[in-house]
């Protein structure tokens, strides 16, 4: 490794290595090190269901424009790479059985699709309505369609025969993260990034500016320019440099299970069950919220589904490996068995799957922290919630824009660390009550 290097990258998630390839492939910045105690994209980026959507129920049409523009990323490597990440537009469909939930579901599509999603199309009929393909990205309908009656459970029989209405919003999907990263990886090796698998201990700031970054072996990399990328350990990174960054945690579960009946068509888009469920849980009576979210695995191959419910919102400290709710399992698969009634009553107790997850980082407003930092030479690039997959394009764009001193969008003022020193801005934060939750 040279001692040297031009932009020091902490942290190989999603998030650092996708600035590792805006800076080094497509701005052609040379001698990039990229540093990380793990192997890439192994401590949170791989532990979601790795979707992505351009709906964004507000305040503003920040975050829709924001996603959107990291939604083209992902389809101008897509085509690059003919697809190898398997980019598709299934959609994520919003589903209730309620009255009153099917009102709001077409009333919160109106009020997005004013902020730039596209149309709402209206359908009492499956005759009117565009399936999505199972597989590509290409050619397919923006905005959102709404399928209310008879339309709804002619589209999708799997769901409830209760099911009053469902919401398709279409600019959505899921991807192999994975593979995408790994790619992302390769290319950015090609073009002289070099990966350091080992801890950082320090970062060097005499004199108010950044002079170099410390290894736990003892090396010394020096430079005058480090990305904090370092997902989930954002905070501690940030002390490094003297900045206390505005962020905090929650620890989010995925269940991945087989569907060995066949239950939930392999080209299902990602469901998303917005009511409320009541469900018996270890002989107990539970009141569950809603906003279960189920899809399948590697589309018409094998026969597994991902499964979350994020029931638990609390604030806490990461801690590895992270211990899970011991009836999040049982939970999401009763509520399942609720949502597609086809998969029958002893589905529930014939197999609970396999738990995994990680942390969500967060600022209060549920936006992203990107750019520079009070420190002279100091970047954030964190707090990308659960949006890491979908937002982690734009976002490395955008943090490429500052390094480079190139024009930013309009946008990037949203995305500011600093934001958070304007009392207020963060008096209007708490007004928003955002989650992130869908």
């Amino acid at each position: 490794m040279n001692p040297r290097a031009e932009i020091v990258i902490v942290g190989a998630g999603i998030a650092g290595v996708a600035a590792a390839y805006r800076l080094a492939v497509r701005r052609g910045v040379r001698n990039v090190v990229l540093i990380d105690e793990r192997e890439p994209v192994t401590l949170t980026s791989d532990k979601g269901t790795q979707g992505y959507r351009n709906w964004w129920p507000g305040p503003d049409d920040t975050m829709l424009r924001f996603v959107s523009r990291s939604i083209d990323l992902l389809e101008e490597m897509g085509e690059e790479t003919h697809n190898l990440f398997r980019l598709n537009r299934r959609g994520y469909l919003f589903v209730s059985a309620e009255d009153d939930g099917a009102a709001r579901l077409l009333e919160q599509a109106h009020a997005v699709s004013r902020l730039g999603m596209g149309e709402v199309r209206e359908h009492a009929s499956v005759a009117s309505y565009a399936p999505a393909p199972a597989e590509g990205y290409c050619n397919q309908p923006t905005g959102a369609d709404f399928l209310h009656g008879d339309a709804a459970l002619r589209a999708f029989p799997f769901l409830a025969p209760s099911t009053k209405a469902a919401l398709h919003v279409r600019r959505a999907g899921y991807m192999n993260a994975v593979a995408l990263s790994a790619w992302m990886l390769k290319q950015s090796l090609a073009a002289g990034v070099t990966f350091v698998r080992e801890g950082v201990t320090g970062i060097d700031t005499t004199g108010g500016a950044v002079r170099a970054v410390q290894l736990a072996s003892g090396a010394r990399v020096e430079t005058n320019r480090v990305v904090l990328a370092a997902g989930p350990a954002m905070a501690d990174v940030g002390r490094m440099v003297g900045v206390e960054l505005p962020l905090f945690h929650e620890l989010h579960a995925k269940v991945t299970l087989s569907d060995e009946r066949g239950a939930i068509p392999r080209s299902a888009p990602f469901t998303i069950w917005v009511d409320p469920m009541r469900l018996e849980i270890g002989g107990a009576m539970r009141d569950m919220p809603g906003g279960l979210h189920v899809r399948p695995v590697d589309g018409p191959n094998g026969n597994e589904l991902f499964l979350i419910w994020t029931y638990h919102t609390e604030t806490t400290a990461p801690m590895w490996p992270p211990s899970f709710d011991p009836q999040y399992a049982e939970i999401c698969v009763r509520g399942l068995a609720e949502l597609v009634p086809s998969l029958g009553a002893g589905f529930a107790d014939s197999g609970l799957g396999f738990v995994d997850g990680g942390y969500y980082c967060k600022a209060r407003d549920n936006r992203p922290l990107i750019g520079p930092l009070p420190v002279e030479g100091a970047y954030a690039l964190g707090g990308l919630s659960g949006t890491g997959i979908m937002s982690a394009h734009a976002s490395a764009d955008l943090l490429a824009g500052h390094v480079m001193h190139e024009p930013l969008p309009d946008y990037a003022a949203a995305f500011l660390p600093s934001r958070f020193d304007d009392a207020s801005y963060v008096e209007r934060v708490k007004q928003w009550s955002l989650t992130g939750q869908l």
